[in-house]
């Protein structure tokens, strides 16, 4: 289910509780694009004519390139540019124009709002996005690169529709901006129009961004700029239980499903943020800035999919257990994967844990399932992210 920007009303929340534990394997999965999924479905349309009740299937025709992510803090705390609004005109724009139906999948729109979490150097799956340089101007970034296009705020929507079009009519086999070479990004800036937008303009200054890891808000409570506060939620590998799912509903009128497989519950005052963060923690979600658990992500598995190698899923949660028992630091980010595809692999540096055979290869080195703790603590020491 397509969330545009990640943001999910509390009665949505109920429901997807609802279908995943009726017609699913009673879970929630979140993804890195901040939409979610239901596992294991028994009854699909019935899922679909329940999902479409609750306007989570808003568009026949246009459901599969809903694909927008954005700033998930923005409007709460820091950030120039309050991108909320243009979420909606970008997804209304998008479900209007006939001709997007045809992109594919995989293609991803972000509006960032200066902060640099979305669609940076460090995440070339973004194939197009706005990012906020000033309170009015914006940066065009194609698969993760700076274009050099200024675009104003005003005119954001319409650019990002624009190239996503030209994108159709230009990209051969490609399924993604990032596997143009430079003639056809060239092709695509061309064909996008910018001599139609009067206002758009050029910079030879090249946007620089940290590892977005470093824009991410920490877990637990934080103070939004009204003085209200967001309680930052974790989930053990980007799932929850339909309980867990009806107990961010009731904490919050909405929520917003983060790329980074978490879910940010806003407005808050500061006694229902610290009671939150208590019920959160008891119901075993993740609050505490410093669990391992927060950093290590993983595929699902050989519970759940047959080219998988090994159940990683039980292999990371025993090392993250005995990280755990270490205490103190942060843990190290790492991704368990049960084959060379690395589904669910986050965008930004991790320990590569590879299924093989009988253990794991970790960046390449050959490690017993039961040392991987005692490495991944080495690495951790060593202060490789």
């Amino acid at each position: 289910m397509r969330l545009p920007g990640g943001r999910v009303t509390a009665s949505q929340l109920a429901v997807l509780a609802s279908c995943a534990e009726a017609l699913g394997d009673g879970t929630m999965h979140l993804t890195s694009r901040a939409n979610v999924q239901i596992r294991g479905v028994s009854d699909t349309l019935a899922l679909a004519a329940w999902l479409a009740d609750a306007g989570l299937l808003p568009s026949a025709t246009h459901e599969r390139v809903r694909n927008v992510v954005a700033s998930p803090a923005s409007g709460l705390a820091g950030g120039l540019v309050d991108v909320w609004s243009l979420v909606t005109a970008l997804d209304d724009a998008i479900c209007a124009r006939p001709q997007l139906a045809e992109l594919p999948g995989r293609f991803w729109f972000g509006l960032d709002d200066g902060r640099g979490d979305v669609g940076g150097a460090f995440d070339d799956r973004v194939d197009v996005c706005w990012r906020a340089v000033s309170r009015d101007t914006g940066a065009l970034l194609l698969a993760g690169v700076d274009t050099g296009v200024r675009v104003p705020v005003t005119d954001a929507v319409g650019v990002l529709v624009d190239v996503a079009a030209a994108f159709v009519r230009c990209r051969g086999e490609a399924w993604q901006v990032r596997e143009l070479d430079e003639a056809g990004r060239a092709e695509l800036l061309a064909n996008c129009g910018e001599s139609r937008f009067p206002c758009v303009g050029r910079s030879e200054s090249v946007i620089h961004r940290a590892e977005c890891s470093e824009s991410v808000i920490h877990l637990g409570a934080v103070r939004q700029d009204d003085g209200r506060h967001a309680v930052h939620a974790g989930l053990r590998f980007g799932t929850a239980t339909a309980a867990q799912v009806r107990l961010l509903a009731e904490i919050a009128d909405e929520a917003v499903v983060t790329p980074w497989r978490s879910v940010l519950l806003p407005d808050l005052d500061d006694a229902d943020a610290r009671a939150a963060e208590r019920r959160l923690a008891d119901a075993g979600v993740l609050v505490e800035p410093h669990d391992p658990a927060a950093s290590i992500t993983a595929c699902i598995g050989s519970q759940g999919c047959a080219k998988a190698l090994a159940d990683v899923r039980a292999d990371a949660t025993n090392a993250m257990s005995e990280l755990a028992a270490v205490g103190g630091a942060p843990g190290v980010a790492a991704h368990f994967a049960g084959c060379t595809r690395r589904c669910g692999r986050p965008p930004t540096s991790a320990v590569d844990v590879l299924a093989d055979g009988d253990g794991y290869l970790v960046d390449g080195d050959r490690v017993a399932p039961g040392e991987l703790a005692d490495v991944l603590a080495q690495i951790r020491a060593k202060g490789r992210r």
